[in-house]
């Protein structure tokens, strides 16, 4: 795989930590928790897009899916379909 520029890196970095922390929020069984796994999955496909844009050399697409990536988790996380343990290092909090 191509090296990653500073920034791409840092977001693929921050993206993955991201990952690792955040879980579904939503209860089971409710209509939430269907939203609570799509936004979940968006992330992860868009992480996969990213590192396979990058393995291409594509660094733009890269960039650009990493920060779908992140944006799919931050959003999760802010409507509460999703769970960060109050980081708010990786995550935009409401409060």
């Amino acid at each position: 795989m191509p090296e990653a520029p500073p920034l791409l890196e840092k977001y693929l970095r921050l993206t993955h930590e991201a990952l690792e922390r955040v879980k579904p929020a939503a209860p089971a069984r409710s209509f939430l928790e269907t939203a609570s796994a799509d936004f979940l999955s968006m992330a992860k496909a868009y992480v996969t897009d990213a590192e396979h844009f990058l393995a291409q050399g594509d660094r733009d697409r890269a960039l650009a899916a990493v920060s779908y990536a992140h944006g799919w988790l931050d959003a999760g996380v802010r409507f509460g379909l999703l769970e960060a343990g109050g980081d708010d290092v990786r995550f935009t909090l409401y409060r």
